[in-house]
């Protein structure tokens, strides 16, 4: 048997069938490797998009007219002395204690000082003597001068007398001087105060040994007037230009919560400490109603004029590099800009800039280390504020 010929328009259906199927494959393998390409620029892209740095940005803030500085300051009397002994003996009595009021030239204790009192008698006996010694030889002088008028003695003797009446007097005005110097310390037996105050301190008891002299440890009293109080703060370097006479001054005492007492700067040292590199300043403050107290801790508030030709960026901007100390800003090309800057003062979450940086300027927080002067950033949006 002769096989089987296809006929022609089956022959037809299965040529078109299979250029069907061509295309469809051909069709499937454009698509998928036209998918591929198409995933690997994207992920190209993505990759260079997420390699670009966010970055939040804040512009620079304009220093204020005014600042508050507030300081730590020691409180002390306008005028405050420990009372020493200017006499050796033994405390007879005293008549102020801690507390007391006490005015210019009162006797606040006397001291018993027998050592003292003979050596005063004695010192007088002395005295007298050296007074008739004195008294006889200036007499003799004068005869020995009148023999040598008549030529009945030499010269040598006539000048001998004159010296001996000179010694003699010299004699007595030296005994005359020992005798006042022992009045003196007679004097000192009554312990006065040497000005209006109060007494602080009682260091000494009636039957003391008192010793005359100042040594630590060994003052009787101690008297201060706090009518008008000092106070005296060290101000740091860069508020130092600042703080000058006149300038007024809240303060503040733990003991007096909420009550602010005004002071006024009076003086200042002038010079900076070399060790501290501050500057010593005086403020004094009235204390007529007695409410405050020497010793006493004081947080002073000062008042000083500010710089709004400077501005303020906050302490996470700054880049520590080998070229100094700089911030880096975005521009409108979204490209980091490197600045050097230089600093004034540090306020702990901010840093005063002196020069470098502008108002208009977007200053970046907190840099990634990898930023380079012209890289490309992204600006992060704002955060949201909370709605309360």
């Amino acid at each position: 048997m002769s096989q089987m010929q296809p006929r022609p328009a089956e022959f037809r259906h299965v040529r078109r069938y299979g250029l069907i199927l061509l295309v469809v494959a051909l069709a499937l393998a454009i698509w998928g490797v036209a998918s591929r390409v198409h995933s690997r620029d994207q992920l190209g892209k993505e990759t260079a998009e997420q390699a670009v740095p966010v970055v939040l940005v804040q512009k620079p803030a304009v220093s204020p007219p005014s600042e508050d500085l507030v300081l730590p300051g020691n409180v002390q009397a306008f005028v405050e002395a420990p009372i020493f002994a200017r006499t050796s003996g033994y405390l007879r009595t005293w008549y102020t204690d801690i507390g007391d009021a006490v005015r210019k030239g009162q006797l606040m204790a006397e001291i018993d000082t027998p050592e003292v009192d003979q050596q005063l008698r004695q010192a007088r006996a002395d005295l007298e003597t050296a007074k008739a010694n004195s008294d006889l030889a200036h007499i003799t002088d004068i005869r020995w001068k009148g023999l040598l008028a008549n030529q009945a003695v030499s010269q040598q003797d006539a000048d001998t007398r004159a010296g001996q009446a000179a010694a003699s007097g010299a004699q007595a005005a030296s005994a005359q001087a020992n005798v006042a110097r022992l009045e003196e310390l007679e004097s000192f037996k009554r312990i006065v105060a040497p000005f209006d105050g109060v007494v602080t301190a009682r260091n000494t008891d009636i039957g003391a040994l008192i010793a005359a002299g100042q040594t630590s440890g060994n003052a009787l009293f101690r008297v201060a007037d706090t009518r008008k109080l000092r106070i005296y703060i060290d101000v740091p370097e860069p508020y130092a230009p600042k703080a000058k006479p006149g300038v007024e001054v809240e303060l503040r005492f733990n003991e007096h919560p909420g009550k602010d007492y005004p002071a006024t700067l009076v003086r200042t040292a002038r010079a900076l400490d070399p060790s501290l590199r501050t500057l010593r300043v005086e403020l004094q403050v009235d204390n007529s109603q007695g409410e405050l107290f020497p010793g006493a801790y004081a947080e002073a508030h000062f008042k000083l004029p500010g710089s709004t030709s400077t501005y303020r960026v906050p302490a996470t901007a700054l880049i520590f590099r080998a070229q100094g100390l700089q911030v880096a800003t975005v521009g409108p090309d979204n490209k980091a800009h490197l600045h050097t800057i230089i600093q004034g003062r540090d306020f702990g979450t901010s840093i005063e800039v002196m020069s470098g940086v502008t108002a208009d300027d977007q200053v970046i927080i907190n840099p990634p280390d990898s930023l380079t002067d012209g890289g490309e950033v992204k600006i992060a949006p704002p955060p949201k504020q909370k709605s309360s």
